[in-house]
Protein backbone atom coordinates (compact mmCIF):
# COMPACT_ATOMS: atom_id res chain seq x y z
CA UNK A 1 0.00 0.00 0.00
CA UNK A 2 1.62 2.97 -1.01
CA UNK A 3 0.75 6.55 0.54
CA UNK A 4 1.95 9.82 -1.15
CA UNK A 5 0.81 12.20 1.78
CA UNK A 6 3.39 10.40 3.67
CA UNK A 7 0.88 9.99 6.09
CA UNK A 8 0.86 6.19 8.61
CA UNK A 9 -3.09 5.59 7.96
CA UNK A 10 -4.36 2.98 5.68
CA UNK A 11 -5.84 3.83 2.69
CA UNK A 12 -9.40 3.71 3.24
CA UNK A 13 -12.20 2.32 0.29
CA UNK A 14 -14.89 4.37 2.00
CA UNK A 15 -15.71 7.14 4.37
CA UNK A 16 -17.12 4.55 7.34
CA UNK A 17 -20.22 6.15 9.64
CA UNK A 18 -21.15 5.24 13.29
CA UNK A 19 -22.92 2.34 12.18
CA UNK A 20 -19.93 0.61 10.54
CA UNK A 21 -21.58 0.69 7.20
CA UNK A 22 -19.98 2.83 3.86
CA UNK A 23 -21.35 5.73 3.22
CA UNK A 24 -21.78 4.68 -0.46
CA UNK A 25 -23.37 1.16 1.02
CA UNK A 26 -26.18 3.41 3.00
CA UNK A 27 -26.42 5.77 -0.30
CA UNK A 28 -27.03 2.97 -2.94
CA UNK A 29 -29.46 1.86 -0.27
CA UNK A 30 -31.43 4.77 -0.33
CA UNK A 31 -31.83 5.18 -3.69
CA UNK A 32 -32.98 1.69 -3.84
CA UNK A 33 -35.67 2.57 -1.33
CA UNK A 34 -36.58 5.36 -3.64
CA UNK A 35 -36.58 3.59 -7.08
CA UNK A 36 -39.29 0.90 -5.37
CA UNK A 37 -42.09 2.94 -5.48
CA UNK A 38 -41.21 4.16 -9.00
CA UNK A 39 -41.35 0.07 -10.38
CA UNK A 40 -44.28 -0.63 -8.08
CA UNK A 41 -46.15 2.45 -10.27
CA UNK A 42 -44.79 1.23 -13.81
CA UNK A 43 -46.64 -2.08 -12.94
CA UNK A 44 -49.66 -0.32 -12.23
CA UNK A 45 -49.60 1.61 -15.24
CA UNK A 46 -48.64 -1.73 -16.90
CA UNK A 47 -51.48 -3.64 -16.02
CA UNK A 48 -52.41 -5.26 -19.41
CA UNK A 49 -51.97 -8.85 -19.45
CA UNK A 50 -50.30 -9.93 -23.15
CA UNK A 51 -53.35 -12.03 -23.93
CA UNK A 52 -55.40 -8.51 -24.10
CA UNK A 53 -52.89 -6.76 -25.92
CA UNK A 54 -52.29 -9.67 -28.46
CA UNK A 55 -56.23 -9.65 -28.89
CA UNK A 56 -56.02 -5.85 -29.32
CA UNK A 57 -53.45 -6.25 -32.08
CA UNK A 58 -55.61 -8.87 -33.87
CA UNK A 59 -58.29 -7.18 -34.14
CA UNK A 60 -56.77 -3.89 -34.92
CA UNK A 61 -54.42 -5.28 -37.82
CA UNK A 62 -57.61 -7.36 -39.30
CA UNK A 63 -59.61 -3.98 -39.31
CA UNK A 64 -56.21 -2.44 -41.05
CA UNK A 65 -54.25 -4.81 -43.20
CA UNK A 66 -51.51 -7.43 -42.20
CA UNK A 67 -48.67 -5.68 -42.89
CA UNK A 68 -45.29 -5.84 -40.50
CA UNK A 69 -46.44 -1.58 -40.82
CA UNK A 70 -49.84 -2.15 -39.42
CA UNK A 71 -48.05 -4.49 -36.65
CA UNK A 72 -46.00 -1.60 -35.27
CA UNK A 73 -48.75 0.71 -35.68
CA UNK A 74 -51.47 -1.55 -33.80
CA UNK A 75 -48.81 -2.58 -31.14
CA UNK A 76 -48.12 1.46 -30.46
CA UNK A 77 -51.98 1.78 -30.42
CA UNK A 78 -52.64 -0.53 -27.66
CA UNK A 79 -49.26 0.66 -25.57
CA UNK A 80 -50.74 4.29 -25.51
CA UNK A 81 -53.45 3.25 -24.53
CA UNK A 82 -52.43 0.63 -21.80
CA UNK A 83 -51.02 3.76 -20.19
CA UNK A 84 -53.89 6.20 -20.75
CA UNK A 85 -56.60 3.80 -18.42
CA UNK A 86 -56.67 0.84 -16.54
CA UNK A 87 -57.26 -2.86 -17.87
CA UNK A 88 -59.82 -2.96 -15.68
CA UNK A 89 -61.53 0.10 -16.83
CA UNK A 90 -60.86 -0.97 -20.09
CA UNK A 91 -62.26 -4.67 -19.86
CA UNK A 92 -64.99 -2.41 -18.68
CA UNK A 93 -65.49 -0.56 -21.80
CA UNK A 94 -65.01 -3.40 -23.70
CA UNK A 95 -67.83 -5.59 -22.23
CA UNK A 96 -70.50 -2.99 -22.21
CA UNK A 97 -69.77 -2.40 -25.95
CA UNK A 98 -69.89 -6.10 -26.54
CA UNK A 99 -72.72 -7.05 -24.74
CA UNK A 100 -74.65 -3.56 -26.45
CA UNK A 101 -74.31 -5.29 -29.42
CA UNK A 102 -77.27 -7.51 -28.03
CA UNK A 103 -80.60 -6.89 -29.73
CA UNK A 104 -83.16 -5.92 -27.58
CA UNK A 105 -84.60 -5.50 -24.16
CA UNK A 106 -81.51 -7.26 -22.99
CA UNK A 107 -78.58 -4.91 -24.47
CA UNK A 108 -80.77 -1.91 -23.66
CA UNK A 109 -78.58 -1.45 -20.64
CA UNK A 110 -75.10 -1.70 -21.78
CA UNK A 111 -75.84 0.55 -23.92
CA UNK A 112 -77.74 3.43 -22.22
CA UNK A 113 -76.61 3.48 -18.76
CA UNK A 114 -74.24 6.24 -17.33
CA UNK A 115 -71.59 3.95 -16.25
CA UNK A 116 -71.40 2.09 -19.97
CA UNK A 117 -71.60 5.79 -21.24
CA UNK A 118 -68.53 6.69 -19.21
CA UNK A 119 -66.57 3.86 -19.74
CA UNK A 120 -66.69 3.44 -23.43
CA UNK A 121 -66.00 7.42 -23.58
CA UNK A 122 -63.14 6.63 -21.59
CA UNK A 123 -61.84 4.18 -23.73
CA UNK A 124 -63.02 6.38 -27.39
CA UNK A 125 -60.61 9.16 -26.10
CA UNK A 126 -57.98 6.67 -25.44
CA UNK A 127 -57.97 5.22 -29.01
CA UNK A 128 -58.59 8.71 -29.93
CA UNK A 129 -55.14 9.53 -28.34
CA UNK A 130 -53.27 6.45 -29.42
CA UNK A 131 -54.50 7.03 -33.37
CA UNK A 132 -52.84 10.44 -32.71
CA UNK A 133 -49.81 9.00 -31.92
CA UNK A 134 -49.79 6.02 -33.93
CA UNK A 135 -51.19 6.31 -37.14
Amino acid sequence: MSCSSGSSRPESTGRHEQGGRPVTLRIALFALALAAPTVAGAQVVNDFPTEARADYVFGCMKSNGETQEVLSRCSCSIDVIATIIPYRRYEEASTFISMGLVTGEKGVLFRTSEESRAAIGDLRRAQAEAEIRCF
